[in-house]
């Protein structure tokens, strides 16, 4: 039991991480920030040159993935007032730095953004959409003006770096895992169910998991910048008006609408404060753990029932994001808001059978909600995923569940939730590919 425990708290651990950013131009980022630092390390007339980044000749390119171009397109980048993957590229290679993973742009600053405007509008940076099947590929290249070239593609997972060249020469190749690093499990290779993830959050030892309410500490600053500026939509900001309150109410799922929502606001429309990921989205760690937050927040409840409750919600949500892939054309708050049911069922006493139910009423309600790219309407949909999150918990709760003989619902709650994820990775595949032919023609 212990060791068993011990291999899925390291899934928390690989799954639940922080990031700067929307991931998706955040990964194109990071490849290109260590392919500069490939360039750095490899030539020694640049090697400790602090400036060179921001006087160097060179030009970047980033050949991505149609799901990454989609979710790239019209995201805000933190601190720049712009959006898209030439601003991210461009900003990976004047600051970044691959150490930081998923907070690559951790060190940007005013004379950074500035000399990374200054590359978009010269032309140095191209965006190019790969000939690939994977749904989250990049390929970063950078050539210097004196004829050295550096490359780092990522796949898989938005920090995935699976291999690195420098002039046209192999350095690492991990066959689909981190350069350096031991073979990596997929979700799936851990075999979980919801009955054992749901053992798991009720007996593991708390001081174990303790890690993750830094969940709380993030998205709580997250949506507590949502709610104090204009960002995005302001949809958060809006649900929590009082002028708004004959059409909002002053109840829970308003109060958990606008914390999630304001959050989302935030990160979408370029906030410089990170989100904690579950499945390398940010918003959807935003969605899996800000109800629960909520409910919390309003009834007092203590750090250990609180960590539990998140550890059940991100669970959920990666096993359910196991059957989807890291990338998809259905919108990723239906997998987080139903982690956040489950959650809210846990804090509410509910049992294993109810948090089944839970999951069900989720996937009886929203499933069929499409990815039509990270943007600063995302803050709609995740306020749509928590009120289906609130209902289905209290419904669950109630006794109430969605019968089997309804649409993908099962009786076994692991073959229904095979079910979301066949709609989701190939049912849903050509509206994928129509999605993105709509949005790079506009």
């Amino acid at each position: 039991m212990k060791d068993r425990y011990a291999d899925i708290i390291s899934l928390i651990r690989k799954e639940v991480k922080p990031a700067l950013g929307c991931t998706e131009p955040i990964a194109v980022a990071l490849a290109v920030a260590k392919a500069t630092e490939i360039i750095e390390e490899k030539c020694p007339c640049r090697k400790g040159a602090e400036d060179w980044r921001m006087e160097a000749d060179f030009n970047v390119t980033a050949s991505v993935s149609g799901n990454i171009l989609k979710n790239g397109m019209g995201v805000g980048i933190p601190g720049t007032g712009m959006v898209g993957l030439y601003i991210a590229a461009a900003l990976g290679a004047v600051c970044g730095k691959s150490c930081y993973g998923l907070e690559v742009l951790h060190d940007i600053d005013d004379k950074c953004i500035a000399r990374a405007k200054k590359l978009t509008e010269n032309g140095k940076v191209r965006i190019e959409l790969a000939d690939t099947d994977r749904k989250l590929y990049v390929k970063a290249t950078v050539c210097t003006g004196d004829g050295h070239n550096a490359s780092a593609l990522i796949e898989n997972d938005h920090d995935n770096i699976v291999e690195t060249c420098f002039d046209d020469n192999v350095l690492a190749c991990a066959d689909g895992r981190p350069a350096g690093d031991q073979e990596q499990k997929d979700t799936a290779d851990y075999g979980l169910t919801v009955r054992e993830i749901y053992e798991f959050a009720k007996t593991v030892c708390f001081e174990d998991i303790r890690f993750i309410l830094e969940s709380r500490d993030l998205n709580l600053a997250l949506a507590a910048e949502g709610l104090e500026g204009d960002y995005g939509l302001k949809v958060g900001k809006t649900i929590s008006c009082s002028k708004h309150k004959d059409v909002f109410g002053n109840d829970f799922m308003s109060y958990a609408m606008s914390l999630t929502a304001a959050a989302s606001d935030a990160r979408m429309a370029g906030c410089t404060l990170p989100a904690m990921s579950n499945s390398g989205s940010g918003n959807q760690g935003i969605t899996v753990t800000m109800p629960v937050i909520a409910y919390a927040t309003k009834h007092g409840i203590g750090d250990e029932e609180l960590a539990r409750a998140l550890a059940l919600s991100h669970l959920v949500a990666i096993h359910i994001k196991g059957y989807l892939g890291k990338l998809s054309a259905l919108c990723g708050c239906v997998i987080a808001s139903t982690g956040s049911a489950c959650g809210l069922v846990y804090l509410r006493g509910g049992s294993y059978e109810a948090v089944c139910s839970a999951i069900k009423n989720m996937i009886g309600n929203i499933t069929g909600m499409v990815c039509d790219g990270a943007k600063v309407g995302c803050a709609m949909k995740v306020a749509s995923g928590v009120a289906g999150a609130i209902q289905s918990a209290v419904l669950a709760l109630d006794g109430t569940c969605i019968s089997e003989n309804d649409g993908i619902i099962e009786k076994d709650i692991e073959k229904t939730i095979r079910n979301l994820g066949k709609i989701g990775s190939i049912g849903m595949q050509s509206t994928d590919n129509m999605i993105l032919d709509i949005m790079v023609c506009k």
